[in-house]
């Protein structure tokens, strides 16, 4: 049923994937969203998955691949982690990725991008990065990353692709819109990059407080969204040589 639900979604709601190759010929930064345990490791906390799960799998796969090939070109690269004090909620959702503790950590493949010189780290307690990445001066750790290293187009992976993602997507593009991003043109989405949660309907419908959340459907959404808001969705990412 599921299967064939989305099958519907992406015929009505079709999606226009591209292939990217980043070639260095324009600055091009990495955004990984929020690629931490509390969200990505199998029994880490209230929001991370309680099995297995082949779609955050494969993201934190894709991030890491990316990553590293950022690095290793010493391309600008910004690292979101959730980060929440224990004592201010975040409604609708439970506790979650509190300060300090494993679960507001970088997922163990990433971690070593903590000691790279081209990484800034934010560590937000909200869900829109580019929200969370203001500081109480009033500028924004995002705006001044994308200005100083002349930055002309995103790559943008991470979790959950309907949620951190989609938001940080939207207030982006709103901001490069109104000229606050210059010289930022293009704001990109790694479909293989991205995952969210999984709540199947049946799960909801037997649990108090639960909005189901179907895996397939969601990611599809969040992705056909952010491109109808003006973002580009692409399918393959390479380098060059």
């Amino acid at each position: 049923m599921v299967s064939t639900t989305l099958d519907l979604l992406k015929e009505e709601l079709p999606l226009k994937e591209e292939t990217l190759f980043l070639s260095g010929e324009s600055k091009t930064g990495l955004v990984l969203v929020d690629i931490v345990n509390g969200f990505c490791t199998v029994g880490s906390g209230n929001l991370a998955p309680r099995n297995p799960d082949k779609q955050i799998s494969e993201m934190v796969e894709e991030s890491v691949r990316l990553a590293r090939g950022f690095c290793g070109k010493n391309w600008p690269v910004y690292a979101f982690i959730d980060s929440h004090h224990p004592d201010v909620p975040e409604p609708p959702y439970p506790p979650h990725c509190i300060a300090g503790t494993d679960e507001s950590k970088l997922v163990p493949a990433l971690q070593w991008i903590e000691n790279e010189p081209n990484v800034t780290i934010r560590r937000k307690d909200c869900i829109d990065g580019f929200l969370g990445s203001i500081e109480e001066d009033g500028s924004n750790l995002f705006v001044d990353w994308i200005k100083n290293n002349q930055i002309e187009k995103i790559l943008v992976v991470g979790i959950c692709t309907d949620i951190c993602v989609l938001d940080f997507v939207c207030s982006t593009l709103s901001a490069r819109n109104r000229g606050f991003l210059a010289p930022l043109k293009d704001v990109i989405i790694y479909s293989l990059g991205c995952a969210t949660f999984d709540i199947p309907v049946h799960v909801a419908r037997n649990a108090k407080d639960v909005t189901a959340h179907p895996q397939n459907l969601t990611h599809h959404i969040g992705l056909y969204l952010a491109q109808g808001r003006g973002a580009k969705v692409v399918s393959e990412v390479s380098f060059d040589s």
